[in-house]
């Protein structure tokens, strides 16, 4: 008999968005560039190299981020010990929600996860650069 999963992917992405600010894709455009502000893309770099990339966003795989913002970690990045806003996306807003949950938790303040990711930047226009 297989695993029995008690909670779903799209009940751990509800819980992370009570905890980690949800913002729209409006709303990310309108931050877009200003002081203080930094986007970072946790898409995978094979998502990156196919679809392109935010101009100026920080590149964080996923599965690197608890240890790129943990100061103690030996793979600490200095970026993410800076007094910034950090609003997080990935390519439609689910891994970028379960992201920012992880680092609220973590102590991190000022963290953001746009509402559809990647798909909805493009989609509302959101500047994009390709390789």
């Amino acid at each position: 008999m297989g695993q029995t999963i008690t909670k779903g992917v799209f009940e751990l992405v509800a819980e992370a968005n009570e905890i980690v600010e949800e913002i729209s894709t409006e709303e990310a455009l309108s931050l877009y560039g200003k002081k203080g502000i930094k986007f970072v893309d946790l898409r995978d770099i094979r998502e990156l190299q196919r679809e392109g990339r935010v101009p100026g966003a920080f590149h964080c795989p996923r599965g690197m981020l608890e240890f790129w913002v943990d100061p103690k970690s030996p793979y600490a990045k200095a970026i993410f010990q800076e007094d910034l806003t950090f609003v997080l996306f990935c390519g439609g807003g689910l891994r970028s929600a379960l992201a920012g949950r992880a680092i609220v938790e973590m102590g991190m303040e000022n963290v953001k996860h746009i509402r559809g990711g990647f798909a909805a930047w493009c989609e509302l226009g959101g500047v994009v650069e390709k390789e």
